[in-house]
């Protein structure tokens, strides 16, 4: 999905508020410039009907809404009927529309109907780590409302490990967007987030704006963040009216931009049965089932020669049938007419408006289904009926959201919400604090770190990422409530702080102040360089192609290590990870601490961990991989290895390599010990089972997950109780990670499997017992082949860090 305003065909790439970038297109693929006079000819006039017809698309003071009690009229409504349920208020609104009207809603920009008085709706906002700009429905910040707080990447946040945090970041950010909602600086409340597709690849540019590699870490971040957005309870109990809608994007197994010849657009992922069960689709199930979101966003690549937004089984029969998914589904800004210009999956727009239709999506981003449903209609592809199912589907989503309950700023639970809410001190609070909790330290010889004030009397500053407020941000970012770089941070501790920045930017392409940073570092007590990479290097529509610091600056760096008094601290800023083996392995290189994009409160946090106000614990939520794995093609779908081609796998489950970091890294000021408390040894399946007078076949060696019922199922769980001792000398946030393997690696098996975490804040010399709830069902299966459940009979092993837990299951 894109980032910024509307982008019809003519625009493959919007980036950021301040700039439109437009990329060149690869080898043998359709220029974005060459559109046709016909097409801009159709968008003119649709979006000069547009303005005409929707007066009210332009920002009040008020929020938009329907069912005025003022007007006589909305008494005669059932749809204005509040104590109506919401589907049959949606069947009345439809059923009271005109054709016309109806296809007029397809688009994300829905023009106002004001014969029953409904205003119009902008579908598009955005919010992936804060409310952001992009989209046509994008904030306003020209009002009472200035900012917004901006959170850490959700990269970063991941790395916290910690699911009450992921909550509370998702309940600020949907306080925050009905605030401005309700002060009438924003046109919509469905916002596009959160990105919960798998960071398979680490050249990816997107994913940054993931939780990660794991898919259990994903898929608990995905029902979290969307609970805490839309106003259910941590725990999953539901509230009537929406305080906002999430929407989890893309579905799915979408995680290229551009690589080679090969972009967004015309990628075909060729993904096994196997790889679909148990890595892609487990964040989508989530994000319906535990996190019941109210939106789906439908992605732009191909799944084994069907573009998702096209394809009925995966809208339709998975999403909406098997996993009961109730809310709108919506395109990827023109994933329908991708359909047809760059798969060539539909011989005509209005075949390819069928597809969409028909198969589940309910309103496009951009215009080409408003363009064409008419003669998509006329032409017998589509029926009324496709159009009536995906408008009420759209309109119970505003519904529930109360924007058919009159002034929503007068509704009883959210309509108090206000701009004294948005950049509140509690939510710049928990940024700090997910910055602090998320922060991970790689690296720490001779305890280099933390810092002393008294015994720092000058520092050096240099490196292209360490005076860069935008750069803490990421991408998918609003106007922060405070904007301190990492330099400023600094500087607050140390009075003599110099600052060289080394290069001009990430790129690094000019080293002539690397002298000059050479000298400054031979003069001054200590040395922080701040490097990585920027949304230059990473970010929506560009992949990587080297993992690799770009440019000099390892030569600024070993240039500046091999004259410093004291080995120097290294921070990298970066989404996705980098090679810094070089910097691992020289003794002149004492610290490395990642950063990831930290958000609002990046500089401050950073100076915290450096000068020892904050115990680092973060881990890594993805592997880091040498360089030479970029010899593996983006392409390759497929997560497990396969020794005959020298194909690695991908990600700690799957990959037989040698990494610079692994999955999970992250050490800490303290040392923490872990021990298991439980006794739960063997697991008799047959006891269970039998208790539900159900005979079930199984092999001699495994159980069918299918087979064995949701009530057996549940009564197979157990807790399993580690105790966590911090032994000083700090107090610290100690994330908790349970894994299990098995044996051996046959069968498909994973090395290892994350199947829980949290994480605690212990004091020094503090302990604690952490629980898990296990579910064998859940965390004891493999996936077959076929993409079929099983648990295998024999020896399970549970693991944190290196305590082990042995569980036999058995007849």
């Amino acid at each position: 999905m894109s980032n910024q305003q509307a982008h019809y065909s003519c625009f493959i790439l919007r980036y950021k508020h301040t700039n439109f970038l437009l990329t060149a297109q690869p080898p043998n693929q359709p220029s974005p410039l060459l559109c046709s006079a016909m097409r801009l000819r159709s968008e003119i006039l649709l979006l000069f009907s547009l303005l005409t017809l929707s007066p009210l698309l332009a920002l009040s003071s008020d929020p938009p809404f329907s069912c005025d009690p003022s007007d006589p009229s909305s008494r005669n409504y059932a749809f204005c009927n509040a104590k109506l349920p919401v589907e049959q208020r949606a069947h009345d609104l439809v059923s009271r529309l005109t054709v016309e009207e109806k296809i007029a809603q397809l688009g994300d920009v829905a023009p106002a109907i004001s014969r029953l008085g409904v205003p119009a709706y902008k579908w598009w906002s955005e919010a992936l780590h804060g409310v952001a700009y992009g989209g046509r429905g994008s904030t306003n910040y020209d009002g009472k409302i200035k900012s917004a707080t901006s959170f850490p990447q959700v990269i970063l946040t991941g790395a916290t490990f910690n699911p009450l945090l992921w909550y509370k970041i998702g309940e600020a950010v949907g306080t925050e967007a009905r605030a401005i909602y309700n002060s009438g600086q924003l046109q919509g409340l469905t916002f596009w987030a959160p990105n919960i597709n798998i960071f398979r690849d680490p050249r990816w540019g997107r994913g940054q704006e993931t939780p990660g590699e794991d898919p259990l870490t994903t898929s608990k971040y995905a029902a979290l963040f969307v609970r805490g957005l839309q106003g259910d309870s941590y725990q999953g109990r539901h509230v009537p009216v929406l305080k906002a809608s999430a929407c989890c994007k893309h579905f799915t197994a979408y995680d290229l931009e551009r690589w080679g010849d090969v972009f967004r657009f015309t990628f075909n992922a060729v993904v096994t049965a196997q790889d679909l069960e148990d890595t892609y689709q487990p964040p989508f199930k989530s994000c319906v089932e535990d996190g019941h979101a109210s939106g789906m966003m439908c992605s732009y690549n191909e799944v084994n020669g069907v573009p998702p937004c096209g394809d009925y089984n995966l809208l339709t029969k998975i999403a909406r049938q098997e996993w009961k998914f109730y809310g709108y589904i919506v395109s990827d800004c023109d994933a329908v007419e991708v359909i047809q210009d760059y798969h060539n999956y539909s011989k005509t727009p209005e075949e390819a408006v069928a597809y969409a239709l028909k198969a589940g999506m309910d309103v496009n981003c951009g215009s080409y289904v408003q363009n064409h449903s008419a003669s998509a209609l006329q032409q017998g592809k589509i029926t009324e009926a496709d159009i009536d199912r995906a408008l009420h589907n759209l309109f119970s989503v505003r519904m529930r959201l109360g924007l058919f309950n009159g002034n929503p700023t007068r509704y009883k639970k959210y309509g108090s919400i206000g701009p004294d809410q948005v950049c509140s001190k509690e939510h710049q609070n928990l940024a700090l604090q997910a910055a602090l909790q998320g922060i991970v330290l790689l690296k720490n010889n001779y305890n280099l770190l933390p810092l002393s004030k008294p015994q720092v009397s000058s520092l050096a500053v240099i490196g292209p990422n360490a005076n860069n407020a935008e750069l803490l941000v990421g991408n998918y970012h609003g106007p922060p409530c405070i904007n301190i770089t990492s330099l400023q941070a600094l500087q607050g501790y140390i009075k003599d702080t110099r600052y060289v920045a080394g290069c001009g930017d990430a790129a690094c392409n000019t080293s002539v102040t690397i002298d000059q940073a050479v000298q400054v570092a031979s003069s001054v007590d200590y040395v922080v360089l701040f490097v990585g990479l920027d949304q230059n290097q990473e970010r929506e529509d560009l992949d990587r192609y080297s993992l690799l610091l770009p440019g000099s600056q390892q030569d600024l760096i070993t240039s500046v290590a091999k004259v410093a008094k004291k080995p120097v601290i290294l921070v990298l800023l970066c989404g996705g990870p980098v090679d810094v083996s070089f910097a691992k392995l020289n003794p002149k290189i004492g610290a490395i601490v990642w950063a990831g994009y930290p958000g609002q409160a990046g500089g401050p946090a950073i100076a915290q961990v450096l000068f020892g106000e904050h115990n680092p614990g973060g881990k890594l939520p993805l592997t880091w991989y040498p360089q030479d794995f970029t010899r593996i093609p983006m392409t390759d779908m497929n997560m497990r290895a396969n020794p005959a081609t020298g194909y690695p796998g991908r990600t700690y489950r799957f990959y037989k390599g040698e990494t610079v970091f692994p999955f999970g890294y992250g050490l800490s000021y303290s040392n923490y010990s872990h021990k298991f408390v439980s006794k739960t040894e063997k697991l008799y399946m047959n006891t269970v089972i039998n208790t539900q007078g159900t005979k079930i076949a199984h092999s001699s060696d495994h159980y069918h997950i299918s087979e064995i019922g949701l009530d057996a199922c549940e009564k197979l769980k157990f807790p399993a109780t580690v105790r966590v001792e911090n032994h000083g000398p700090m107090d610290g946030w100690q994330p908790v990670l349970l894994f299990l393997c098995w044996p051996n690696e046959t069968n498909g098996r994973p090395a290892k499997q994350l199947i829980g975490f949290d994480s605690v804040h212990l004091k020094a010399g503090e302990a604690a017992h952490v629980e898990f709830a296990v579910s064998p069902c859940e965390h004891f299966s493999r996936v077959t082949e076929e993409g079929k459940r099983v648990i295998d009979k024999g020896s399970h092993f549970m693991m944190v860090e290196q305590e082990e837990l042995e569980i036999c299951v058995m007849d």
